[in-house]
């Protein structure tokens, strides 16, 4: 398939998504989050991705929220459902099997921190910014930013941010535990892509069960989730990767993942 508005690379397991309206600084509009939602199928689909990295075209923004001129022209009912088809193809990112790495190379604002907020987590710049401004405009984050941030950092330090629409730097960021890590910015891809095809030679099966167990045991009690823990685990030692790592461990050698979900 062929798109305009972002750009799709995989290699070697990993999946690259590069948002790619750079003059516009990378903001969201319907274009972009049908391409997106497109490509988020197609890497579902694809039995050889192992990991999905985000980030943005060009050296100024990841994604610098949602576009502004096509917003603002509005009704209710239209606002409603552009939060809607936003909600939407960022839930698809965030329940994407695969682990889903951020590289934030530039502003990461209103819809561009809600879409790093889906990732299972994140590398930045130091040049990176970080914000929920959308208060400033007279509204409130509409892609799952009053939902996402107050679970990641708490519901003072969210609200804090969100009620003064303020922008934090890359440090800052991670001293909230938004961020990973942070690189100086000509090492940024470097160092996501040394951890992503790390990531991308473990096996499929257990990545899969690990991000699911992750993400379904923290919406449950804590007897509930070590239960999901279990059959998580009883999943992963019926795979081929599993007979393959236990055996390459007992011959003392590195083992080679298949990476596939069945035989």
């Amino acid at each position: 398939m062929d798109y305009s508005n972002i750009i799709l690379a995989i290699e070697e397991g990993v999946a690259t998504i590069t948002f790619n309206r750079p003059k516009s600084l990378n903001a969201l509009n319907s274009a972009l989050l049908t391409e997106l939602s497109n490509a988020l199928e197609a890497i579902a689909a694809n039995e050889n991705v192992r990991i999905l990295v985000l980030t943005g075209a060009g050296d100024k923004a990841f994604v610098a929220g949602a576009d502004i001129s096509e917003l603002a022209g509005f009704n209710t009912l239209q606002a409603k459902r552009f939060a809607q088809i936003g909600q939407a193809v960022i839930d698809k990112l965030q329940l994407l099997s695969v682990p889903v790495m951020a590289a934030v190379n530039g502003y990461a604002l209103g819809g561009g921190s809600e879409m790093a907020l889906a990732c299972d987590f994140i590398y930045a710049s130091e040049k990176a910014s970080f914000g929920l401004p959308e208060i400033t405009l007279g509204l409130i984050p509409g892609f799952g930013g009053t939902q996402r941030l107050p679970r990641l950092i708490g519901a003072n330090r969210a609200k804090e941010l969100i009620f003064t629409g303020k922008m934090i730097s890359a440090a800052q960021a991670r001293e909230l535990g938004l961020v990973n890590q942070v690189f100086a910015p000509q090492s940024l891809m470097e160092e996501t892509m040394r951890t992503a095809r790390a990531i991308a030679a473990k096996g499929k099966v257990a990545l899969r069960a690990a991000k699911q167990a992750i993400n379904n045991g923290l919406n449950a009690d804590l007897v509930t989730a070590l239960r999901i823990e279990q059959d998580a685990f009883a999943i992963c030692m019926a795979s081929p990767d599993a007979r393959e790592g236990t055996q390459a461990f007992l011959e003392k050698r590195k083992p080679a993942f298949k990476g596939n979900l069945t035989e």
